[in-house]
């Protein structure tokens, strides 16, 4: 089951779904670097990526905070808006509370490992 609120930014090996609280927490207390996926439930590259997401958050267990956050869900769209996210899926990294790098639409698995990579 994955985890939701509460989690203070540590690396579970499953994603973590974030509303705009949880979201702020993760990124903001985080030793490591987060990776998000934002992505809404009616779009159907961001179902086809969701489970490489899970992949990547058991291969990169201990060392990278993965998040999901649906855009459908909440206010969740403000954080979209705040961080210019116009396109789904977009999946960002963050490092010390900042966006790094920023993936527009689907890719491959090994394709988000070399971007996590560069940031660890």
């Amino acid at each position: 089951m994955n985890q939701q609120h509460g989690n203070k930014g540590e690396a579970k090996g499953e994603p973590i779904h974030l509303d705009v609280q949880a979201f702020k927490e993760v990124v903001k207390n985080s030793e490591q670097p987060v990776f998000i996926d934002f992505w809404a439930p009616w779009c159907a590259p961001c179902r086809m990526t969701a489970p490489i997401v899970e992949d990547l958050a058991e291969d990169f267990k201990g060392k990278v905070v993965v998040g999901k956050l649906n855009l459908e869900e909440d206010n969740n769209r403000s954080i979209a808006q705040k961080y210019q996210v116009s396109a789904i899926p977009t999946f960002l990294v963050f490092k010390n509370g900042k966006p790094v790098e920023r993936i527009i639409g689907a890719r491959n698995k090994e394709a988000f490992k070399e971007t996590i990579q560069k940031h660890l």
